[in-house]
């Protein structure tokens, strides 16, 4: 089946339309963790468009961004051009053993063969390295209101969202799956970031059920529109503060914890 965000029209809706919560997730994890993401190198697993890469350049001297869609991966340099991107899968990540201090999944292991991951998590990690994994929901809700809510269920009704493929994930799934590593420090986050109801609409426009009916031929300039009209009276205002919710969870390979407990 083809991949919806392989095409070159939604890679580019991604990579600019997208609101900056990865940067915001990985300010609240640093407050927690402190030193250990203050790190020489890092890789982004599943790396999309290199939304979530860009902000590991604040953490890491250098980074490297895996991604399996090879139109996400060319959207990657003008995203974070500090960054070097590739093609690859993360069952088979194309690095060498314990190469990097930092890997970092940001809503990208609901995808993957999780028995085949976490061997491979361990070989790249090098001595006292850590694995992020983090996620978060659509953007759905306003501060103050129920109105975005209520438009948002009227969006899912119309462009139904596709049988999921994904995984379900938590901090909790996460200890209780993760071969090889325990769960060492998680906390679930709620954080909002301002939109305008246009910024909102290219956002979107960008999410799975939109590119689920625009695959099965539905027009997208149609799409455009019902969103871009339905929206307008709910915003109301200029701007108005959208809600993300989700969590983050921090990783180790249980090696680490031995030689903990041997010291």
């Amino acid at each position: 089946m083809l991949n919806p965000f392989e095409t070159p029209g939604m890679a580019l809706g991604y990579a600019r339309a997208r609101p900056p919560v990865h940067a915001h997730v990985l300010h609240l994890a640093r407050a927690r963790l402190g030193e250990r993401l203050e790190v020489r190198r890092a890789l982004d697993i599943g790396c999309g468009a290199g939304l979530s890469t860009k902000p590991l350049l604040d953490v890491a001297g250098f980074c490297l961004g895996v991604e399996p869609a090879a139109a996400m991966v060319r959207c990657g340099r003008e995203i974070a051009p500090g960054a070097s991107f590739v093609a690859g899968k993360a069952e088979a990540l194309p690095v060498r053993d314990h190469s990097f201090d930092l890997l970092a999944a940001a809503g990208s292991l609901n995808y993957v063969n999780l028995e085949k991951f976490f061997p491979e998590a361990a070989r790249i990690l090098a001595p006292g390295g850590i694995l992020l994994v983090y996620d978060f929901s659509a953007g759905r809700s306003f501060k103050t209101t129920e109105d975005l809510d209520r438009w948002f269920g009227h969006f899912r009704a119309r462009y139904p969202v596709p049988v999921a493929e994904a995984v379900k994930l938590s901090p909790e799934i996460l200890e209780r799956i993760s071969t090889g590593f325990r769960l060492f420090d998680h906390a679930y986050f709620e954080t909002g970031i301002r939109m305008t109801a246009d910024s909102y609409a290219a956002y979107m426009m960008t999410e799975t059920n939109v590119a689920r009916a625009i695959r099965d031929g539905q027009p997208e300039a149609e799409i455009r529109e019902w969103i871009r009209r339905t929206l307008e009276p709910v915003f109301a205002v200029p701007e108005r503060e959208i809600v993300f919710r989700g969590y983050w969870a921090c990783l180790e390979p249980l090696l680490v914890t031995s030689h903990r407990h041997f010291r």
